[in-house]
């Protein structure tokens, strides 16, 4: 199986940390996507999982391009229109996931996709958007490769993770992480988006305790939502193993922000 059980409100609670405390994309990588990709204003670009919008509030912002948004959680939704309405664009937020995709999105000039394309159906999405993508258009899945961290802050939060996380999730995470899974690129290189490129940028970042409890908050398998009555007890601990690590409280992490570019034949 290749395929995780759909669960349309798996980032429930999330919405509030997501914007905030993720690797962001910046503003050079969007460009950089522009450029070689060929997108022009007034494209459409279809936003797909696309939370609380921040990769097609940059392709609205800095290419001109006429952007729908898809995502299954109305809190991400309701994050996407504010965040959308701060930066001064228009963007339609519709709720939905992959599996509501049809006529009505297309023609598309480009998909982007940010950390979303592991829970959908991949070869039913792709083979729905080789019917929606013009000749010539993309499927663009952006991400974040971890470099180093230190001190070794990302340890902790896996290790309190392993412990106060619930089962079924951490299980889950497992199988997207393991051999059986599927890497993205295996699937691309099957469909009609099979000429691939990859761009990179790699930064340095300072941070803090409180954005690496955020980003432990915004992830799936230690929300909110999925820890419940142990929420309290993980920041708890959380925040008690990394003053141990940092007693100034300052980490940083070298991290990769990128795209992979499938163009379609």
């Amino acid at each position: 199986m290749t395929t995780v059980p759909f669960e349309p409100r798996r980032f429930r609670t999330t919405a509030a940390y997501y914007s905030r405390f993720r690797v962001p994309y910046p503003d050079a990588l969007i460009e950089r996507v522009i450029t070689r990709t060929g997108l022009h204003p007034g494209d459409r670009l279809l936003d797909l999982g696309c939370g609380p919008g921040q990769i097609g509030i940059a392709f609205a912002r800095i290419a001109g391009a006429d952007v729908t948004g898809l995502d299954p959680e109305p809190e991400m939704l309701e994050a996407a229109r504010e965040n959308a309405a701060k930066a001064g664009v228009r963007i339609e937020f519709i709720l939905g996931s992959s599996y509501d995709l049809g006529p009505a999105f297309g023609p598309l000039r480009m998909t982007a996709m940010g950390r979303s394309f592991h829970w959908m159906d991949r070869v039913a999405t792709l083979a729905m958007l080789d019917k929606l993508t013009e000749a010539g258009g993309t499927v663009v899945l952006f991400g974040d490769r971890h470099i180093s961290a230190s001190p070794a802050w990302r340890e902790a939060v896996d290790s309190v993770s392993e412990h106060l996380s619930p089962e079924e999730m951490r299980t889950q995470r497992q199988f997207r992480r393991g051999p059986g899974f599927g890497k993205h690129e295996e699937f691309l290189l099957r469909s009609a988006f099979r000429t691939l490129e990859r761009i990179g940028i790699v930064v340095e970042r300072t941070i803090n305790a409180d954005e690496i409890v955020g980003r432990a908050f915004s992830i799936s398998v230690t929300s909110p939502q999925a820890l419940g009555g142990r929420t309290m007890e993980f920041e708890k601990t959380l925040r008690n193993e990394l003053a141990t690590l940092a007693p100034d409280g300052k980490f940083t992490e070298i991290v990769e922000a990128n795209a992979l570019i499938a163009f379609r034949d």
